[in-house]
């Protein structure tokens, strides 16, 4: 599994980024995390507003910082 965050590096991107993190240690799940911060890729992605997650390159959230229980619901195929 592959977990992306996109955005620029601001607060709100690194809460996200700490909050995946967490979630994946909560849930005892094994994944990448990977920092996209390059403007033209995130876009590219369909992503106009930041921070971002996604998942296996899928999108599951943008604009909002999740708390580390809805990502664990994401990432464990919830929604």
């Amino acid at each position: 599994m592959k977990v992306q965050i996109l955005g620029t590096g601001c607060p709100k991107c690194r809460q996200l980024e700490a909050n995946a993190r967490e979630a994946l240690r909560s849930a005892g799940l094994e994944a990448s995390v990977d920092k996209i911060t390059d403007v033209d890729a995130i876009m590219n992605m369909g992503v106009m507003m930041t921070p971002a997650l996604a998942v296996d390159g899928v999108v599951k959230s943008a604009g909002k910082v999740l708390g580390k229980e809805e990502i664990a619901r994401i990432l464990q195929g919830g929604k």
